[in-house]
């Protein structure tokens, strides 16, 4: 299976490639997380960030009205 469509079916992503998608430094996502955000799930010492959570920003639907 190709790397790039494995990529895409993940439900999860790490910091760092949230950070990339969004356009921001990995430190800045970190920020965001603490702040509110950017939402993530803690999976024992890991965080991750949901792909929804993503696309949701990404959309303009997290915006206030």
């Amino acid at each position: 299976m190709n790397t790039s469509k494995q990529k895409r079916q993940r439900k999860t992503r790490s910091v760092a490639e949230a950070a990339q998608i969004l356009g921001i430094g990995r430190n800045q996502a970190y920020d965001a997380i603490k702040k509110g955000e950017l939402y993530a799930i803690r999976i024992g010492r890991r965080l991750v960030v949901p792909q929804v959570a993503l696309d949701r920003l990404l959309s303009g639907a997290d915006r206030a009205a």
